[in-house]
C-alpha cells in the first residue's frame, strides 16, 4: 500500500470556499499529562525525550492530551510510548478524517471533529480531535490549544466526585460531550445569524442576504456531512463490544448519542428555515418588480389621456371644436387635468398610490 505524504495542514473551512484559512504550522507541539483518583490530583509536562520513560502510574488513571500535530518525532515518540499501530499514527497525521471508531487488542482509537463558527464570514472551520482509550489511560491529540477540554480540566481540579472517582472511560465520555457542547454552540450562533437574516428579509432584503442564506445553507449541509458519521461511532461505543465501557458510563454514552441526534435534527431544521427565507427573499423580490411595475403603469396611464387629447387636436380638421376659440386651449389643458384627477381618484380608492403599495411585506 502507498505511503500518504503528510503536509503542512490547514483549518479546512466549511462554507465560503474563498475565505482565509487559518495555518497550525506556528503551533509548537506539547505534552501534558493529568494523573488523578479521588484522592490525588497531578499535572505535568513531558518532553520527546522523557516520554519514553515516563511510567504509567498505578492506581491513578492517566490523561495525556498533545497539542500539534506537525512535530512528527514527537508524534511519533507517543505513539511507541502507547503501543499505537501505525495506521492510527497515519490517521492522525491526516487531519482531514471523518469521525470513526477503530478497535485494537490494547485500546479504542476515536477520530472526531471540533469546530469553530465565524459570525462575520459565515463560515464554520474545523480541527481534528484523536483519541485513544485505553484500560486506565486516555491519549488525546489536538492540532492546536483551543480550551474545549478545559471544562474538564476544571471539574478534576475542583475534585468532581464522579469524575475523580470513575476510569478513563468516563473521562473519554466527559471529553466528548464537552466538544458536544462546542457543537450546540456552535448550532445557537448559526440559528441566531438565520434569525436575524430572517428579520432583514421581512424588511429590507437584499442581494447581500441571499448570498448570506446560500452560505449558511452550505454550513449546515457540511456541518451535517461532518457529525453524521459521530452517530454510527457512538452507537458502536454503546454496543461495547469489547468491555472498554464500564457498565456505569453506557448510559452517558446514550444520553450522548441522543446529543448528537438532537444536534442533526436542528441542522435539518436550520436547512428547512433557510429554505424558507430563501422562499421569502424570492417572494419579496417579485412583489418589489410587481410594484415597480405597478407604479410606472400609473405613471403611464395618467398621462395616456392627454396623449389621445392632444393627438386628437392634432389632427387636420377644418372643423373641430374650440379650434378657433380663444379659451380652446386652456379648456383641452383643463380637460387633460381633470382626466388624470379622476385616474388618480381611482387609482388611489384602489390603494395603487397608498402606503401600502410600497411597502414590502
Amino acid at each position: 500500500m502507498a505511503k500518504r505524504k503528510h503536509l503542512p495542514r490547514k483549518h479546512r473551512l466549511l462554507g465560503n470556499p474563498r475565505s482565509a484559512t487559518t495555518r497550525i504550522d506556528h503551533v509548537t507541539a506539547s505534552v501534558h499529562t493529568i494523573c488523578y483518583n479521588a484522592q490525588t490530583f497531578d499535572t505535568a509536562t513531558l518532553t520527546q525525550e522523557s516520554l519514553a520513560d515516563w511510567p504509567l502510574p498505578n492506581g491513578e488513571v492517566a490523561w495525556i492530551n498533545v497539542h500539534g500535530v506537525l512535530d512528527i518525532g514527537l508524534l511519533q515518540a507517543v505513539a511507541r510510548r502507547f503501543s499505537l499501530h501505525p495506521l492510527v499514527l497515519d490517521d492522525i497525521l491526516n487531519t482531514e478524517q471523518r469521525p470513526k471508531l477503530d478497535t485494537y487488542s490494547d485500546y479504542l482509537f476515536l477520530e472526531t471533529r471540533l469546530f469553530y463558527y465565524d459570525s462575520n464570514s459565515m463560515t464554520v472551520s474545523s480541527e481534528q480531535i484523536s483519541l485513544a482509550l485505553g484500560r486506565h489511560w486516555l491519549l488525546t491529540i489536538q492540532e492546536r490549544p483551543s480550551g474545549s477540554f478545559e471544562p474538564v480540566r476544571e471539574r478534576l481540579r475542583q475534585g468532581q466526585a464522579l469524575l475523580r472517582q470513575s476510569d478513563a472511560d468516563y473521562l473519554c465520555y466527559a471529553l466528548l460531550d464537552s466538544l458536544m457542547e462546542r457543537y450546540f454552540q456552535v448550532l445557537e450562533a448559526i440559528n441566531e445569524d438565520a434569525e436575524q437574516l430572517e428579520h432583514r428579509l421581512l424588511n429590507h432584503p437584499s442581494h447581500e442576504d441571499l448570498q448570506n442564506i446560500h452560505r449558511l445553507k452550505h454550513v449546515s449541509i457540511q456541518l451535517r456531512r461532518a457529525v453524521w458519521p459521530l452517530r454510527e461511532v457512538l452507537n458502536s461505543m454503546i454496543r461495547n463490544e469489547h468491555g472498554f465501557f464500564g457498565p456505569q458510563t453506557v448510559p452517558y454514552l446514550r444520553d450522548l448519542y441522543d446529543h448528537t441526534v438532537h444536534f442533526t435534527e436542528s441542522l435539518e431544521a436550520i436547512r428547512d428555515t433557510l429554505s424558507g427565507l430563501m422562499d421569502i427573499y424570492m417572494t419579496s423580490l417579485s412583489q418589489r418588480v410587481n410594484l415597480e411595475v405597478r407604479a410606472l403603469t400609473v405613471v403611464a396611464m395618467l398621462f395616456m389621456p392627454a396623449t389621445l387629447i392632444a393627438g386628437i387636436f392634432g389632427m387636420n380638421f377644418e372643423q373641430m371644436p374650440w379650434l378657433h376659440s380663444p379659451e380652446g386651449f386652456w379648456w383641452a389643458m383643463g380637460l387633460m387635468g381633470l382626466i388624470a384627477l379622476a385616474m388618480c381618484l381611482v387609482f388611489w380608492r384602489r390603494q395603487w398610490l397608498g402606503r401600502q403599495a410600497t411597502h414590502t411585506p
